[in-house]
């Protein structure tokens, strides 16, 4: 019988326990991303107090994981915050950034989760073009997605993704909320402008 060489045993055999380990240690690092929805449509919301004078009126609807989203709109411009609580969405930065122009916003949700956890809104906004008007002179309107960060920490706007002049907005805005929401101060780092500009982006200038 031919004996084989220790070496070309141990070589084999320390390969196998190598590719074993990878497969071992790769899932427990691994984070899997997805996405869920809700709504915001006046039907599956809480409408708080009465309107105002401008119109103002102040929306709580049913969010993921105990959170809920608070809409609210004051002279046909809304803002969009998330908290565990009417209150607590409140007084989070997202409920102070608004638009100059006049806007509003779709009535679905995407929220980002990672392995369980909700991390990150989209929402589709839609900006009003007052540069731009159409026949009648009403102002046309410019898609954009807004990516904002959840707790824990502070709610803010991330990014900003063109939705006119990117086809593939909603990808952008899921590799940017996946990629810088987490880690984004909120105060300190500038919104980040994804993909392609275009004439939505250009508009929605937060105050």
């Amino acid at each position: 019988m031919k004996r084989i060489p220790r070496r070309q045993l141990v070589a084999p055999a320390a390969a196998a326990l190598f590719a074993v380990a990878i497969c071992l240690i790769s899932p427990a690092g691994a984070q899997t991303f997805s996405s869920s929805y809700t709504s915001t449509a006046p039907k599956d919301c809480r409408t708080i107090g009465k309107p105002g004078e401008n119109g103002s009126v102040a929306q709580v609807c049913p969010g993921k994981s105990d959170l809920v989203v608070l809409v609210s709109e004051d002279d046909l411009r809304q803002t969009v915050s998330v908290g565990p609580s009417r209150a607590a969405a409140a007084k989070e930065p997202a409920a102070e950034t608004w638009f100059a122009p006049f806007n509003s916003t779709a009535n679905t949700v995407e929220w980002r989760v990672v392995d369980g956890r909700p991390f990150a809104i989209i929402q589709r906004w839609m900006i009003a073009d007052s540069d731009q008007p159409d026949k009648t002179g009403t102002p046309t309107t410019k898609p954009m997605l807004a990516v904002t960060r959840l707790p824990p920490g502070p709610v803010c706007h991330v990014a900003y993704i063109d939705g006119q002049a990117n086809r593939n907005a909603n990808e952008l805005a899921r590799q940017a909320a996946d990629e810088f929401a987490r880690d984004f101060k909120c105060g300190k780092d500038e919104v980040k402008v994804i993909g392609e500009r275009g004439r939505a982006v250009d508009m929605a200038k937060p105050r």
